[in-house]
Formats: structure tokens, sequence, C-alpha cells
């Protein structure tokens, strides 16, 4: 266990992808012919951070089995903060079936391992949090979160309790939407969009953000704009907006400053955690420059800001490489290389 203070704490759910064969149902074939690889947007937030240099924590609940097991030896070999993470007895560690098409790009189809009593991520304690979690905030700048806690009473009222404390402490909230409609009903279609009242529960958390991140359908979806210059208004804190959507262009909006920038060309085998590698290489850059965040402070350099963004979007395109979320993810180094190569 690394007990090395972060400067990133990471809320949410730590899982499996099982990867189906292109084109094929994960749910219809033998796990022999998928391919599991860990993951979980929190988990692979934290992961590629520490990969990138920044020390990070993740805080979740896993079960007492072999995915739990391959956890522990992931975050301690990563260097991830590991002093807040729960452990479950009772319910399994959640695997999630993503079926991809000839693109690479991926579904979440549902889930396996469940024995009728739900799945650990679902089950995050509140009063091992009160315990466990302070101490994580004594250096932290930033924590992370994602709606999907929102989908169960005991990790959303969990999630409530992390973020009052880490405001209260001065810590900037970065949130990604990562509407997973399966995780909030395992019977709906992995296209349907959130209902208004799906919606209704994710806007405290939006409107105490920092830093938001969605994809353009998530953004139509919630916001009924993909701008993210009208995102940022609508929002009390106006916060910095990104809106990306896959392999066309990412929008962004920070204060006065707003634009677009293409993404990367690559070989694309799997675009799971794209996104969360980006949010990450985004964080890892906030957390080098603070001063990105105060615009006004002067002179404020919007080439730094977008430099910043640029990293981050190599970041994201260079995990679609590899398969899975956390294996492919990028050090510094290989990025800043990668970003020399495309002058």
């Amino acid at each position: 266990m690394s007990d090395v203070a972060p400067r990133v704490i990471c809320f949410g759910e730590a899982l499996v992808d099982r990867l189906g064969p292109i084109g094929g149902d994960p749910s219809r074939v033998s796990a022999d012919l998928c391919d599991d690889h860990l993951g979980g947007a929190p988990a692979n937030v934290a992961c590629a951070i520490k990969r990138l240099g920044t020390q990070s924590a993740f805080v979740g609940r896993l079960g007492t089995d072999r995915i739990g097991k391959s956890f522990e030896s992931l975050f301690f070999n990563r260097g991830v903060n590991t002093s807040a993470i729960q452990y479950d007895s009772e319910r399994p560690s959640r695997i999630v079936l993503v079926r991809r098409d000839e693109f690479g790009e991926r579904s979440f189809q549902g889930f396996s391992g469940d024995s009728g009593k739900g799945y650990a991520d679902q089950a995050i304690e509140i009063n091992e949090l009160l315990e466990t979690f302070p101490p994580l905030l004594e250096r932290a700048s930033w924590l992370q979160i994602g709606t999907i806690p929102l989908a169960n009473k005991a990790s959303s009222l969990s999630l409530k309790k992390a973020i009052t404390l880490a405001l209260r402490k001065g810590l900037l909230l970065a949130v990604d939407i990562n509407w997973r409609p399966t995780f909030w009903d395992e019977k709906s279609s992995p296209d349907s969009p959130p209902s208004p009242q799906e919606v209704a529960t994710m806007m405290p958390f939006l409107n105490q953000a920092s830093l938001l991140k969605l994809a353009a359908e998530e953004a139509e979806w919630v916001f009924a704009t993909k701008d993210p210059v009208q995102i940022s208004s609508l929002l009390p804190k106006n916060p910095f907006v990104i809106v990306t959507n896959g392999a066309d262009l990412l929008s962004w909006c920070f204060a006065d400053y707003s634009g677009s920038m293409d993404a990367f060309q690559v070989d694309v085998i799997d675009t799971t955690g794209a996104g969360d590698s980006f949010l990450a290489g985004l964080l890892h850059q906030l957390c080098i420059n603070p001063s990105l965040l105060r615009v006004d402070s002067k002179p404020y350099s919007i080439d730094a800001l977008k430099s910043a963004l640029r990293f981050a979007n190599a970041c994201g395109a260079w995990v679609c490489r590899g398969a899975g979320a956390i294996d492919p993810q990028p050090s510094s180094i290989e990025i800043n290389k990668f970003l020399k190569n495309m002058i």
C-alpha cells in the first residue's frame, strides 16, 4: 500500500472490463474468447495520473475476490495511495461486459458476477469513509468523480460526504459525467439517454464542479447543447468545460477563453479509457501549473493552457492504441516524445 499524500483523489468504481471479440457479444461467447482488463473510470484516472508522475489516491470498494486482489497488486505497482479503499466480503467486484464494433468503439452491455447482493462498488460505506478519507485531503488539490456512484443509495451518500469534506478543505472538484445507463438500470439500452430525474440527480454535483468533462452526446442530453461556452454559463461556478467527441473535434471553454482542437489520428485497437486518460493528462498538467486556473494572474498564458489541453489530448489518443484502459497508459516522457513527433 502506498501512503504518499496525493494531489488528486479519485472516487468511485474499480471493476473489470470484459472485452468481447470484435463484433461479438461478450454475454453470448465463452469468457475464454473475451479479454479481461482492470478498469473503472476513477481507477483508470488514478492509475493514469500516477503513471504521468502526479501522486494520486483511489477511494472505492472492492470485493475480497480475485479481482480485488488484482487491483491491490495494480495499485501497489503503480504507487497509487490505497489507504481509503474498502473491502466487501459479501459483494463481488463488478465485471462489465463490453461490446466492440469493427472500429474499436465500445458499448457497455451489462454485468457478470452478481450473487444476488449487488456489487462492492455500490456499497461504499460512509462510516468507514469518515475514518479513512479526511487524511487524504491534507495536501490534495483535486477530487475527481463520475456520476456512477449516484446510481445507488450507499455509494451516493458516501460521494456526497466526500465532496462536502473535500470542498471544505479547499479542493477543487473535477467531474466526468461518464453516463452509463446500465449502471442505473441493468435492463436499459446502452444507448439510452438519462431521464429528467437522473439529470436532476446529477445537477447538484455538476453545480459544484470547477472542471467538467463530458462527451458531445452527454452534453446534448444534459444541457441541450454541446457548446462548452453555453454549458459553462449555465453552471454557478462557470467551470472549465471540455466536450470530447471521439476521433472528432474537441472543444473547450475556460473563463473568457474558448477554442477547439483536432483529435490525434492513431490506429485504434480499443477506445476504452481514452476519456479517462485525457482527464488524467489534464489534471496532471493543472497540478504541475495551477496558475492555469487563475485567469486573473497577469500575464495569463493562453498558449500554456492550449499546451496542457494538447498534452491531455495526446494521452487520450495514446490509450486507444492498446487493449483495455490501464495497461496502455503512457508516461509523461512517452507523451512528450509523441508530441515532438507531431510537430
